[in-house]
């Protein structure tokens, strides 16, 4: 691993996309850090032209700066190096963003999952309907045709031939 040694801050480029992500409550933490225990960690930086480009160690760089430092401990790397350093998937704040998405995707696909279920409880329940709708006033006899409306048993005979007489039936 090659050498710390002390680069001018002002010299040192932050490209747009790692500008975006600084924490400034990160800053704070390390810039108190490095005025209680100095600077423990080396930023990477490589070479383009007369400029130094960060490659890692923004929140450093950013306290430094802060605290109106000058210079800062890094390590110059090669570009190739710089290319090959942690995917973005290995990042602790982007594996915990996958993490969350999944979460969501998973709720989402069960509220749907619950949604078609509903939708086809309340089909069957539709067609069973006329069904049940047509058997109601039988009085659950199988035997009883859907459109005839069972009436009351007679009490008497006159009861049943007058029940007869108004249903239009024969005696």
């Amino acid at each position: 691993m090659p050498k710390p040694e002390s680069f001018p801050i002002e010299k040192i480029f932050v490209p747009t996309k790692q500008k975006k992500a600084i924490k400034p409550e990160t800053v704070a933490e390390i810039a108190e850090s490095i005025l209680d225990i100095g600077q423990q960690a080396p930023i990477s930086v490589q070479r383009d032209g007369d400029r130094l480009v960060l490659v890692e160690g923004l929140h450093r760089l950013e306290a430094c700066k802060a605290l109106g430092e000058t210079t800062i401990l890094g390590v110059l790397v090669p570009a190739e190096v710089a290319q090959h350093k942690p995917r973005l998937a290995e990042r602790p704040e982007v594996e915990a963003e996958r993490i969350k998405m999944a979460r969501l995707k998973q709720l989402r696909l069960e509220k749907e999952a619950a949604e078609a279920s509903t939708a086809a409880l309340k089909r069957v329940n539709a067609t069973q309907a006329p069904r049940t709708h047509s058997t109601k006033g039988t009085r659950g006899d199988p035997k009883a045709s859907p459109g005839r409306i069972a009436k009351s048993k007679p009490k008497s005979l006159s009861d049943w031939i007058t029940q007869q007489k108004g249903s239009g039936g024969r005696y």
